[in-house]
């Protein structure tokens, strides 16, 4: 198992702070570093634009994953987001991985003006937009005829580094409409903040429709974003719970807010042997990477702390 880091890029996010994430991700030795792609989410914050931020990743790091978690197929054309895909993962020589899902927060499209169709309508312009990006990719001239996207005779330069077999995430856990699309799309699936039971269920679901599809569940890569409030000892675990209670405006106990968020919203909370054996159950149903939230973008403690004290202990789950 991996361990990785994921940045709220609407919270405030500075091009100081994002370049000081990366640089500290790849001294540190971990995984990756994947952000949201969010105009703002409540109070309007300073808010980088996503792809200009993975432009700056590629040229700040070169070894770390990033991108990502996940892209919209809202706000942006398929076409505009499958020709900046490719040219971000020439220019970070393939580490660069494209998330994709369909959009979900509606007060950010309604305050730039951009559409919000149903939910429905936006499924079904993923499956396009995810054909479309696909036939970019590919080679060319190639065309796809959609109900709400199209492309003709179309050959996009340059190509990602692997071509039309560049790697496609999904995020969403959805049983009816997302896990069919990450079977048959995705090499890599997201969730976020998921319970042991519950993620084997919903393992076990998309298994299922990969068989159906004559696909090897195998062949899906599995990754979790999740929230974290972990430290080596007790003392540092109540401090670190201490500035999540201060930005969040909660009062009492740090140990009854662990516990209220575990319970509540499955963070992942405790010392290091408690954590690293809950990492252990998912890894051992097939959970391959997990990205922890980063709250405090001017501190390198709690990624520090996940380089030095986690990911050496799920190295080899």
């Amino acid at each position: 198992m991996r361990i990785g880091l994921m940045v709220e890029g609407q919270n405030g996010l500075t091009w100081d702070r994002w370049i000081h994430i990366l640089r500290t991700a790849e001294r540190l030795g971990l995984a990756s570093v994947f952000r949201s792609d969010h105009y703002f989410i409540g109070q309007h914050k300073s808010s980088l634009d996503a792809y200009l931020t993975f432009a700056i990743a590629a040229r700040e790091t070169s070894r770390i994953r990033f991108g990502p978690l996940v892209t919209p197929m809202t706000f942006r054309s398929p076409v505009d987001i499958g020709r900046m895909a490719a040219q971000v993962n020439v220019l970070s020589d393939g580490r660069f991985l494209l998330g994709v899902g369909t959009g979900w927060h509606g007060p950010e499209h309604t305050a730039y003006g951009i559409p919000f169709p149903s939910m429905r309508e936006r499924y079904e312009r993923l499956e396009e937009g995810i054909n479309v990006i696909k036939t970019l990719w590919g080679p060319g001239p190639a065309s796809f005829s959609g109900k709400h996207f199209s492309v003709t005779d179309v050959d996009c330069l340059p190509k990602p580094v692997y071509g039309a077999q560049t790697p496609l995430l999904i995020g969403g856990s959805g049983e009816k409409k997302t896990l069919p699309l990450v079977a048959k799309y995705a090499d890599e699936w997201n969730c976020v903040n998921m319970p042991e039971e519950l993620y084997r269920h919903k393992t076990e679901v998309l298994a299922g429709y990969c068989e159906d599809g004559g696909r090897d569940p195998s062949g899906v890569r599995r990754s979790m974003m999740t929230f974290g409030l972990i430290a080596g000892d007790s003392r540092s675990l109540d401090r670190i719970t201490r500035y999540h209670m201060d930005m969040s405006g909660a009062t009492g106990s740090p140990a009854a807010y662990r516990e209220q968020k575990a319970a509540e919203n499955n963070w992942v909370c405790g010392l290091t042997s408690e954590v690293v054996d809950r990492l252990g159950t998912f890894a051992e149903i097939g959970l391959e990477e997990v990205q922890f939230q980063v709250f405090n973008f001017d501190a390198d403690e709690v990624p520090a702390y996940y380089a030095s004290e986690i990911a050496p202990r799920v190295a080899n789950l």
